[in-house]
């Protein structure tokens, strides 16, 4: 606990309410409650000293660790081995089915598999981000914590009751939380749960009970893994990916958010650090298309409706009444004021540490384009627009007609002052062709005519005040020569050939400018002023895009090794934070569901090319 992790030292845990982050060596340094959007009860990662955590690891020194998933699951397997023992830690959530609750359990096994090992478990709860006090009561078989801000949790004992060397050593006060010892032989297992929101006070859990939560939470990932009808190359890392989005989505709604964490920064020290446990409109609108893909229909559908229901039926052609917000709370609402936790010292000094997202009541007409071509997907996989749903899709494009030639914040948020950004318009121009198809599809009411004159005058703004002549690309915006990143989209999207020249002109540029030995900046600060200090790392769904465009563009041996490459700058498990440091590191919120879902469409995208070539 002296040093902070590395963001990429971690493993996810979760139960499709909330999750948990892992580190290396048997720490909790990251965990909400009772929804991603809580506040935390353990958030070391953010504060060594205030934030809390919950440890297991050797007593002694000298051990290594290696880290693992139970393969096809969410199943967290933390191995110590040292000259006296190996021994075994798994962490996982329970899966909660049905509706919202309160109550969540994580549960922490060990076991020895090779000779005598003594274990530390410590837990030291702060509630509220470490702004509110509480009380630690041992009692028999556990401990309970109770928060001043009305939070409770319990924890649990499992071990089995008869071995001296186990049963000697009770829980004690250490600060403001609780330590003991616990010794297993080969062959034992002990542990913990701890469960919040509990109604029962601390009870004795046996080893057959643990490992029967082990045995049921393997058999709902297996299962659900199982219903994937992806067969081709990386499966692996695809299925990785695949059960890191579902861990990310909040069930009872079917709302995904970008990632579990907030203030990992984008450059170690600087400013970028942003509260990412929300549901972006476009985050998961991307994601359909990754869902689809491996055949994951109810998830898709299921965002699909959530997403409908916040299209707003009363949209008034003012400008200043969208009928989407660009990101929501899971359960839909939308107040997300942002504030500064300035009692955080932040991961490595990275302040400050943001709660909140003060970007949720920008501007950024790409949402439209994304929301559109994700109903326009749903619809080709057996979701069809019901009647109020197109008439609040078509409200949509009506607002949209009104107001796709404003100036605006775009896809990266910038807080630098609204432009006319090329991929706003782009994406603008997916929602008017996605509507106009739909509405031929289905004989669906719509001002067609409208409809085709905007979307061609979109088109034809793109070609001519979106390209650049000088540098022989399309650029960020009208007013700039800059390069962006996002346009990698371009082809994904068919508003051009991937082998139109001037497509290929662009790619040429942004190869030149934007990619660093495979990797992709998403765009230059320092060219493009966005309003923050500071620089950042390669955008890792910007890396999977240009994959993409080099497979849509006949460069299927590039993108491969592209694609390879990329691979390898994975965490150790397989996940992926926001963005890549210079030195391989992973950068940002972690891990965040954009690296995910573009990894399984280029993955799916090449696949596909290669078994085709």
């Amino acid at each position: 606990m002296d040093e902070y992790p590395s963001i990429g030292d971690h493993g996810l845990i979760g139960d499709l309410q909330t999750c948990a982050l892992v580190t290396r060596d048997g720490v909790i340094d990251w965990f909400c409650s009772p929804r991603f959007d809580s506040s935390s009860m353990f958030a070391s990662l953010l504060d060594r000293d205030r934030g809390g955590y919950f440890r297991i690891s050797p007593s002694s020194d000298g051990y290594v660790t290696r880290q693992l998933y139970l393969p096809g699951t969410a199943v967290l397997i933390t191995r110590f081995m040292t000259s006296e023992g190996v021994g075994e830690l798994a962490d996982f959530m329970p899966v909660t089915t049905g509706g919202a609750t309160d109550r969540h359990s994580i549960v922490r096994v060990l076991r020895v598999v090779r000779g005598r090992m003594e274990f530390v478990v410590e837990c030291q709860p702060r509630f509220d981000y470490g702004r509110a006090s509480h009380k630690t009561e041992i009692v028999a078989n556990g401990v309970v914590f109770r928060g001043d801000d009305g939070s409770e949790v319990v924890l649990h004992t499992a071990r089995r009751p008869g071995i001296s060397a186990v049963d000697a050593v009770q829980p004690e006060h250490r600060g403001d939380g609780v330590g003991t010892l616990i010794e297993l032989g080969a062959g034992e297992v002990g542990g913990v749960i701890l469960e919040s929101a509990s109604d029962s006070a601390p009870r004795l859990v046996t080893p057959e009970e643990i490992l029967s939560l082990v045995e049921s939470t393997r058999e709902f990932w297996r299962e659900w893994v199982g219903q994937s009808r992806y067969v081709g190359r990386w499966r692996e890392q695809v299925e990785r990916s695949a059960i890191t989005l579902k861990l990310l989505t909040y069930a009872p709604a079917g709302a995904p958010i970008a990632a579990p964490t907030l203030g990992l920064p984008e450059q170690p020290g600087g400013e970028r650090n942003w509260d990412y446990r929300y549901t972006w409109v476009r985050d998961g609108s991307f994601s359909v298309r990754a869902l689809l893909g491996l055949g994951y229909t109810d998830e898709a559908h299921a965002f699909l409706r959530w997403l409908g229901d916040r299209i707003e039926t009363d949209v008034s052609a003012d400008a200043t009444h969208p009928p989407l917000k660009i990101m929501y709370r899971v359960d839909g609402t939308s107040d997300l004021t942002e504030e500064t936790l300035s009692h955080f010292d932040g991961w490595r000094q990275s302040r400050p540490v943001r709660v909140g997202n003060g970007a949720s009541d920008q501007l950024q007409l790409d949402i439209y384009g994304e929301a559109i071509d994700a109903l326009s997907r749903g619809d080709a996989s057996g979701l069809p627009l019901t009647h109020m749903a197109w008439q609040r899709t078509s409200g949509l494009i009506e607002w949209l007609c009104d107001n796709w030639d404003r100036a605006e914040e775009g896809i990266w948020e910038t807080r630098g002052g609204q432009q006319r950004f090329t991929y706003g318009r782009l994406m603008s121009w997916v929602a008017l062709d996605r509507a106009i198809r739909l509405a031929y599809k289905h004989g669906r009411p719509a001002d067609l005519e409208r409809w085709t004159r905007v979307r061609d005058d979109i088109y034809n703004q793109i070609m001519t005040l979106g390209w650049s002549d000088e540098r022989a690309a399309f650029v960020q915006h009208f007013d700039t020569s800059v390069l962006d990143a996002s346009l990698l989209y371009m082809p994904l999207v068919e508003y051009i050939s991937p082998q139109d020249p001037r497509w290929q002109s662009t790619l040429r540029a942004m190869e030149k400018e934007l990619v660093s030995d495979s990797l992709v900046y998403r765009y230059d600060p320092s060219a493009s002023p966005d309003g923050l200090r500071g620089a950042e790392g390669t955008f890792s769904i910007c890396t999977f895009w240009y994959v993409d465009a080099l497979a849509r563009s006949g460069r299927l041996d590039e993108a491969r090794l592209t694609f390879e490459k990329m691979l390898t700058y994975a965490n150790h498990l397989g996940l992926y934070a926001e963005e890549i440091g210079p030195t391989g590191d992973q950068l940002g919120n972690f891990p965040q569901a954009f690296s995910h879902l573009a990894l399984i469409n280029a993955a799916i995208t090449l696949n596909d090319m290669i078994s085709e070539g």
